[in-house]
C-alpha cells in the first residue's frame, strides 16, 4: 500500500509539472518575458561596424558598366586577328575595347572588354600600324571619390569615439542613466533606486542606534505626510548629517530612511563629484539636484562628504579650485530649494570637524545626528541580527558575545560572526560553537596565531616576564582594566598579548589614567627587575604612554604646574598652521611635565612588582609552561582581586564562559 501511494504521488507531481510546461515545439508565451531595456542603453558599437561595412562595400563596387576584363595577351591576339574596331583610353588608366560588328553581331553600343594599361606610350605603339581607332576620355567616379574622402574621416571618428567611451567608463559610469560618455561628463553619477530597484532596507534591519532612529523618524514622517507640516507653516530640516566612527551604520541608516519613506533614493560618494577638469564637479551637482527635484519627494545621500566639504581657504599652498567650486555649487543648490520641494539631503562623514562652517549652518545641514559606537545592549541587538543566518550551538548567547566585544562597531561585530563561521567550517564542525567566537575575537583583535615563529629560549623568557608584568599590575591597580587572558604565542606583529575587558566609561578621571599608565609600563619594569636590562619589546607600550601623558598635560589640564589650560583644537584645523598655540617656555614646561608623569608611573610600577615579586615570578614561570593563562590562574597566585566592582565583571565573564 505504501508503494502504491508513493507511485500515485509521483504521477500527480509529474502531471502537474507537465501542465506547467508548454507543449513540445511551442514556446510558452504565457511566461515569456520581453527583456527590459537598460537605462543606459546597450552598446552602440555595432552601429559603427555596420556603417564601416557599407562604406567598404560601396568603395569596392565596380562602376565600369559590366564589361569583361581581358589580359594583355588576349588583347594582342584579338588585335592581330583584326577583331578590334575601336579602343577608348579612359583617364590614361584603362581602355574600353570595342569589337567589330562581324565579331559581335551588334553595334558599338557599349564596350565589349576592358583592360588595365601601364604606360600609355607603349600601348599607343601597339596600335601604330593597325586600323584601330583610338579615342581618349576623362571620366569621374564621383561616388568613389567622395567615399575615398569620407571613409578615412568616418574611421577616425569611430576610433576616437571608441577610445573616449573607454576613458569614460564605457558609458555606464553613472548608473540610473546619468553619466558616462564624453558628452555626459558633467552629468551626475548618482545611482537611483526607485520602482523595482527601490531600497528594501527598513528600521527593522538596523539594530541599535535607537537615539539616531528617533531623530531621523521625523524626516521619514515628512516624506510620507508633507502636508502635515507645510499646512501649519512648519519647515522640515533640508539636510541631516550623520556623524560617527567608521562601521557604525551611517550608510545603513540612510538606506533605512529611504526604505521606510518609499521614495526615490539617490546614492553617491563625495569623490564622485571630483574630476580632473575644472567645473565638472559643479556641473554634476547642478545635474543631481535638477534630477532630484523632478522626482521629488526624494532623498539624496552623499557618503563621505568630507571629500568635497572640507573647509575652504585654510591652506594657501595647496588650494584646489575644482573642489572649492564644487562645494560652492553644493552650498548654492542646498540653500536655493524651497521648503516644499520635498528633496532632503542626507550625508555621512567621520570627520565632521573639518567640514566647512557654511555647510553646517541652518538651511543646509540643519542638524547633526551622532551615530556612536554601540553600547552593551545595542551590541547584543546587533549580534542577534548577524547570528540569525548561522547554525549555532545551543549555548551561544548574544549577551555573552556582547560583553566580550567592548568598543566594537557594527561592522566589527558582523566580521566577528563571519570569522567564527569560517573557523568552525575550517574545523569541520556542523555548527558554530562558543570557542569559535572567542577565537574569532582574538584573531580580529590580536591577529592570526604564529605558532611556527622561531624564537630562542631567552626571547621567549623575556616575553613571558614582560606579559606577566602587565598582568600583575592590572591585578593590583584599582582602575586598570580587568584581565581576561595572557598569551606568549605570537599574534600578528606582537610577540605576546594580554586581553582585558575594558570598562565602558563616558568620562575618565586622572586617577584612572594614571593606573592605566602604570599598568602599561609593567612590561618594561618587569624586564628591568628580572634581567637588569631592557629590550625593544616595549615599543608600543612606550608610544601609548607618551601620547597619554602629553594628552593629560596639553588637553585635559591635569598638570599642577600648567594648570587648567587646554591646547586642543576641536575644529581640526591645527594641521593647517605652522606654529604652536604656545611659546617656547610653555613647550619646555609641557615636556617636563609629561616626563615627570611617566617617571612617577614607572616608579609606582617598580614598587608594586617588587612587593609582589614572588607571585610575579610564579606567574611568569606558569606562562612559560602553558603559553596561555587566564584570570583564574592569577586568582590562585595572588588571591581575589581587592576591588569588588571589577571583580564582579570578571566573575560574570567567567560564569558566561562556563
Amino acid at each position: 500500500m505504501a508503494e502504491e501511494k508513493k507511485d500515485t504521488k509521483t504521477q500527480k507531481e509529474n502531471q502537474r509539472k507537465d501542465e506547467q510546461q508548454p507543449p513540445f515545439g511551442r514556446p510558452d508565451f504565457k511566461n515569456f518575458k520581453t527583456p527590459k531595456n537598460k537605462k543606459n542603453g546597450g552598446s552602440n558599437s555595432w552601429i559603427y561596424l555596420v556603417i564601416l561595412a557599407v562604406f567598404a562595400i560601396i568603395s569596392f563596387m565596380d562602376f565600369s558598366g559590366g564589361a569583361k576584363k581581358i589580359s594583355s595577351t588576349e588583347f594582342d591576339a584579338r588585335l592581330k586577328n583584326g577583331e578590334i574596331e575601336k579602343v577608348v583610353v579612359v583617364n590614361r588608366e584603362y581602355v574600353d575595347i570595342y569589337l567589330t560588328a562581324s565579331n559581335t553581331g551588334r553595334g558599338n553600343v557599349a564596350p565589349d572588354y576592358t583592360m588595365t594599361i601601364g604606360s600609355i606610350e607603349s600601348f599607343e605603339k601597339k596600335l601604330e600600324n593597325t586600323n584601330v581607332n583610338i579615342e581618349y576620355q576623362t571620366k569621374h567616379n564621383y561616388v568613389g571619390e567622395i567615399i575615398g574622402w569620407i571613409l578615412p574621416l568616418v574611421l577616425l571618428f569611430a576610433v576616437w569615439m571608441f577610445f573616449m567611451k573607454k576613458m569614460n567608463g564605457g558609458g555606464s559610469g553613472g548608473g540610473g542613466g546619468m553619466g558616462g560618455g564624453i558628452f555626459n561628463i558633467g552629468k551626475s553619477r548618482a545611482k537611483l533606486f526607485e520602482n523595482e530597484d527601490k531600497v528594501k532596507t527598513t528600521f527593522k534591519d538596523v539594530a541599535g542606534l535607537e537615539e539616531a532612529k528617533v531623530e531621523i523618524r521625523e524626516i521619514v514622517d515628512f516624506l510620507k505626510n508633507p502636508k502635515k507640516y507645510t499646512e501649519l507653516g512648519g519647515k522640515i530640516p533640508k539636510g541631516a548629517l550623520l556623524v560617527g566612527p567608521p562601521g557604525t551604520g551611517k550608510t545603513l541608516l540612510a538606506k533605512a530612511v529611504a526604505g521606510e519613506a518609499g521614495v526615490p533614493f539617490f546614492s553617491l560618494a563625495g569623490s564622485d563629484f571630483v574630476e580632473m577638469f575644472v567645473g565638472v564637479g559643479a556641473a554634476r551637482v547642478r545635474d543631481l539636484f535638477k534630477e532630484a527635484k523632478s522626482k521629488a519627494p526624494c532623498i539624496i545621500f552623499i557618503d563621505e562628504i568630507d571629500a568635497i566639504g572640507r573647509a575652504r581657504g585654510k591652506n594657501g599652498f595647496n588650494t584646489n579650485d575644482e573642489r572649492e567650486s564644487t562645494l560652492n555649487q553644493l552650498l548654492t543648490e542646498m540653500d536655493g530649494f524651497g521648503t516644499d520641494s520635498g528633496v532632503i539631503v542626507l550625508a555621512a562623514t567621520n570627520r565632521a570637524e573639518i567640514l566647512d562652517k557654511a555647510l553646517l549652518r541652518a538651511g543646509r545641514f540643519d542638524r547633526q545626528i551622532n551615530v556612536e559606537l554601540p553600547e552593551l545592549p545595542e551590541r547584543e541587538a546587533i549580534f542577534d541580527v548577524h547570528l540569525r543566518p548561522l547554525k549555532l550551538a545551543a549555548d551561544i548567547k548574544s549577551s555573552f558575545l556582547a560583553k566580550q566585544t567592548p568598543g566594537f562597531s557594527g561592522a566589527d561585530i558582523a566580521n566577528v560572526c563571519n570569522e567564527a563561521a569560517l573557523i568552525a567550517a575550517r574545523r569541520d564542525k556542523k555548527q558554530v560553537e562558543k570557542q569559535d567566537f572567542l577565537d574569532a575575537i582574538d584573531r580580529i583583535v590580536g591577529g592570526l596565531e604564529k605558532r611556527n615563529k622561531i624564537m630562542s629560549q631567552s626571547e621567549k623568557r623575556t616575553i613571558a616576564f614582560h606579559e606577566a608584568g602587565h598582568a600583575t599590575l592590572s591585578w593590583f591597580l584599582e582602575y586598570a582594566h580587568p584581565l581576561i587572558k595572557v598569551t606568549i604565542i605570537p599574534r600578528g606583529r606582537a610577540l605576546g598579548a594580554a586581553w582585558y575587558l575594558p570598562e565602558e566609561r563616558q568620562i575618565v578621571t586622572k586617577e584612572q589614567i594614571l593606573d592605566e599608565l602604570c599598568a602599561t609600563l609593567g612590561g618594561r619594569v618587569a624586564e628591568q627587575i628580572t634581567f637588569g636590562k631592557i629590550s625593544t619589546g616595549a615599543l608600543n607600550d612606550l608610544e601609548k604612554v607618551t601620547k597619554q601623558a602629553y594628552a593629560m598635560v596639553q588637553y585635559y589640564g591635569m598638570s599642577d604646574k600648567i594648570g587648567n589650560l587646554s591646547f586642543y583644537d576641536s575644529t581640526g584645523q591645527s594641521e593647517y598652521s605652522f606654529g604652536k598655540p604656545y611659546g617656547g617656555e610653555m613647550e619646555k614646561l609641557i615636556d617636563a611635565e609629561a616626563q615627570e608623569i611617566i617617571r612617577k608611573s614607572y616608579q609606582r610600577a617598580y614598587d608594586i612588582l617588587t612587593q609582589n615579586q614572588e607571585g610575579f615570578v610564579r606567574l611568569a614561570e606558569l606562562l612559560l609552561d602553558r603559553e596561555v593563562i587566564f584570570s583564574e590562574d592569577l586568582e590562585k597566585i595572588f588571591g581575589k582581586r581587592p576591588f569588588a566592582e571589577e571583580q564582579k565583571i570578571v566573575e560574570e565573564t567567567q560564569k558566561d564562559n562556563d
